[in-house]
């Protein structure tokens, strides 16, 4: 199958070489590899010019946002099935497609997901969170689970079928877009119980307190906007929780 990864920068100089490496590598060739630059004022889009024609699709233009910037890629992709990887991470190892590859052409799926590492920005062998998927079941999302969106693939019809990136959402837009998909569409899906991708730590649901808060009044937003009530405990204990967990488990993976 045909692979469009979709890579959305802005200002990443230091870190988005080793992202675009990390997918030049992957042993599954058939990979569309688009790059939407929101008009960097570093040298970006001198590093990402350096790859040549090795780069799919590379666009460097003033957008309106994250979320636009990814909905653009989406609308450019050709692949079967799409993929996103942020600018300052990259794929946990050289055969993540070739893996997800394998599932899509196995089973008769709509999405594959798989876990995810949060490292240190500066030391990518410091492992600080693991974030341990499960398969989907009926109440997945009431207790608080979520697949990882950057070691989530799903096929393009999926996005022409549902709709791509909701961008009244600014800081949850693919908590919705997931919810929207897994719980409200029920596509089909298989949990590829691998590490896909290498995370560094940060992101803008996660950094400040103010930032959680609007995040976590976006969920509400999404579950109310699609006619589900949220059980109380799914964001204010078990989604915590959970993510607790996953600090501890890294822990446990150093020992």
């Amino acid at each position: 199958m045909k692979f469009s990864i979709i890579t959305v920068v802005y200002n990443a100089e230091k870190y988005i070489g080793e992202c675009i490496k990390s997918i030049l590598a992957q042993t599954h060739k058939d990979i569309e590899y688009i790059i939407i630059d929101g008009n960097s004022t570093d040298g970006t889009a001198d590093v990402i010019r350096s790859f040549g024609d090795r780069i799919s699709i590379f666009i460097s233009e003033k957008d309106e946002g994250l979320y636009y910037a990814m909905n653009k890629g989406i609308s450019m992709a050709s692949g079967d099935v799409i993929g996103i990887l942020n600018a300052d991470d990259l794929y946990y190892s050289d055969n993540v497609i070739e893996l997800v590859n394998k599932e899509f052409e196995k089973r008769n799926v709509d999405a594959v997901y798989g876990n995810a590492v949060f490292v240190n920005r500066e030391d990518l062998d410091k492992v600080v969170r693991y974030w341990q998927s499960k398969p989907m079941y009926p109440t997945f999302f009431e207790d608080g689970e979520i697949p990882h969106h950057l070691s989530l693939f799903i096929k393009k019809e999926i996005y022409e079928k549902y709709g791509s990136i909701n961008t009244d959402y600014k800081i949850s837009a693919d908590y919705e877009f997931m919810l929207r998909l897994f719980k409200v569409k029920k596509i089909s899906s298989f949990h590829l119980d691998e590490t896909l991708t290498k995370v560094r730590l940060g992101g803008i649901s996660n950094g400040s307190i103010r930032n959680i808060m609007r995040g976590n009044f976006e969920i509400l937003k999404a579950w109310r906007n699609h006619g589900l009530s949220i059980p109380w405990t799914c964001l204010f204990f078990k989604r915590p929780a959970i993510k607790m967990q996953q600090f501890k488990k890294a822990k446990e993976l150093i020992k």
